[in-house]
């Protein structure tokens, strides 16, 4: 069998990206550092439930209006957490 799973991917990933690049305006401190955001990308990831998808159609056909509001609500929550979390451990690094 030659399976080509290159088109599976977890549909999180695109939508903490961008949502991280959206809010990091918010985060000065954070948002001056590549290697921040991408922390703050995995800690967001981590929160998250995977949501495998090979289209984008397939994700936004199969989901309800409610399903996919909280969906967004969890990206939200879970970015926010992330950025938190990651300005707190970069603060305490810089005491130590």
């Amino acid at each position: 069998m030659n399976a080509d799973f290159t088109s599976v991917r977890n549909h999180n990933e695109r939508a903490v990206f961008d949502a991280v690049r959206r809010g990091a305006a918010r985060y000065p401190g954070v948002a001056d550092s590549p290697e921040l955001l991408a922390d703050v990308a995995c800690v967001a990831l981590n929160r998250l439930p995977p949501r495998y998808i090979r289209h984008e159609v397939d994700f936004v056909f199969y989901l309800s209006e409610r399903e996919r509001a909280e969906s967004e609500r969890h990206l939200a929550e879970a970015v926010d957490y992330a950025f938190g979390f990651v300005q707190a451990r970069t603060a305490m690094r810089a005491r130590a």
